[in-house]
């Protein structure tokens, strides 16, 4: 007869991989600027990379995210002042109306101002996106405002510096101080500057405009 063994060796035996512990997987540093697929980014409590921190002027350094750079800054508001925000939002309103570059310097993408209560008490939040770094930002924010002569909305917080339009050191440590990092952020077009966008629909319009001319 045939040797059935012959005919069906036995299987190996391998024994199991011994069990481990799931670790978290370590936050994700900033990676090549590709602006090409959307790039969600988690980021380290406290706002910095451990392995990327820089120092600045005033400081370590925010980093670059895949949405550009920004801050979010939550502070209460002198009582009584709300009114001065809205008024404030109407004046920006008219000067970029008048002049729209009036705030080009701080290469900004957008800005968010809200008004909101905790605790009975009235607080202002102020979220800016834009392309410079954080202390350039705020830096450029005192020049600008003391070269046009207008104010800024921060004059109504609580613990803002009243020297701040000669004193640029105490405007960027109540920023720091006030500023609420994110843990998470978002590019549909990572890391693409406003001057990139803005060359990419003037393209576009030329081409609009050569090809209705071919019709």
């Amino acid at each position: 007869m045939p040797d059935t063994a012959t005919r069906n060796p036995p299987k190996s035996i391998v024994p199991p991989a011994p069990k481990t512990e799931a670790t978290a997987p370590a936050p994700s540093a900033p990676q090549a600027e590709d602006w090409r697929n959307p790039r969600a980014q988690a980021i380290p409590e406290g706002g910095f990379f451990p392995d990327k921190v820089q120092q600045g002027r005033y400081g370590p350094v925010f980093p670059k995210t895949v949405a550009c750079y920004g801050f979010s800054i939550i502070a209460k508001i002198i009582p009584g002042s709300e009114e001065n925000f809205y008024e404030h939002s109407r004046t920006m309103e008219k000067a970029i109306a008048e002049k729209p570059d009036t705030l080009a310097v701080l290469k900004l993408h957008y800005l968010r101002w809200n008004l909101f209560p905790i605790n009975g008490e009235k607080y202002f939040q102020y979220i800016g996106i834009f392309d410079t770094d954080f202390d350039k930002y705020t830096e450029d924010a005192v020049s600008l405002f003391g070269s046009t002569g207008l104010s800024t909305v921060f004059e109504s917080l609580e613990g803002f510096p009243k020297d701040w339009n000669t004193n640029p050191a105490a405007f960027v440590k109540f920023v720091r101080d006030h500023h609420y990092p994110s843990f998470l952020e978002y590019g549909e077009y990572p890391y693409v500057s406003a001057d990139e966008i803005k060359k990419a629909l003037r393209l576009k319009d030329c081409f609009e405009t050569m090809l209705n001319q071919m019709q």
